[in-house]
């Protein structure tokens, strides 16, 4: 796997000379450029790589390029830069999707320092192993008979418990990634089982909330 390159050499505006941050937009001149390089979601919005990101931090740097690049703030311009304003911005949504989201930020985060993806490293962590077949029966069992009262009790008090393990198992992630590990150490591949095992909660957790939506339908009114 070929590693993603987290930084670059500041690049200049080719109108002000003035450095950039994000090579989409020149905020010192408020020029608008088109970049020649597949951008890392982190180079797009001009952030350094960091797996801590605060987040009402991460929305306003969002929102300030946004203003300049938006394509209804260049209505009136040429078609060219209509369309180049429609590409920065889908850009930039895009960046913001991966990096706003805890477990996409750390995926793209594994796989750019050249760690295991998830068809390449399927496992999660052996202790979390030893929870899932009790939590699956119990998902199942609730599907079979889903007007079990006992069942439901039961189901609601998964609930809480895989909430509790993703925010640990995030937490863990979290820390492994504070700083970043090298590039290919096995630091990555200890993060891909983590996240491996997020994966399996978060879909759980869906699992259990369509099961209360059926009987929610199913319930006379």
């Amino acid at each position: 796997m070929t590693i993603v390159q987290h930084e670059h050499a500041p690049e200049n505006c080719p109108k002000c000379w003035a450095k950039l941050a994000t090579p989409l937009f020149c905020e010192t001149c408020q020029h608008m450029l088109e970049s020649s390089q597949t951008l890392s979601p982190f180079r797009a919005l001009g952030i350094p790589p960091t797996y801590e990101l605060n987040a009402m931090a991460l929305r306003k740097r969002l929102l300030a390029l946004s203003r300049r690049l938006h394509p209804d703030f260049h209505a009136n311009a040429d078609p060219a830069t209509q369309g180049l304003a429609l590409r920065n911005s889908a850009e930039l949504n895009s960046a913001f999707e991966v990096l706003s989201d805890d477990v996409r930020r750390a995926d793209w985060l594994v796989k750019s320092l050249a760690g295991p993806s998830e068809e390449e490293e399927r496992s999660m962590p052996s202790a979390f192993l030893a929870e899932v077949l009790e939590w699956n029966e119990a998902i199942e069992a609730a599907r079979r008979d889903p007007e079990d009262g006992t069942l439901r009790a039961a189901l609601d008090e998964l609930e809480r418990k895989l909430d509790d393990e993703r925010r640990r198992t995030m937490a863990e992630v979290a820390r492994m990634l504070s700083p970043l590990p090298p590039a290919r150490s096995e630091t990555l591949r200890s993060i891909r089982k983590h996240l491996n095992a997020v994966r399996y909660i978060d879909r759980a957790r869906h699992e259990i909330s369509e099961l209360a939506l059926r009987r929610s339908s199913a319930t006379p009114c």
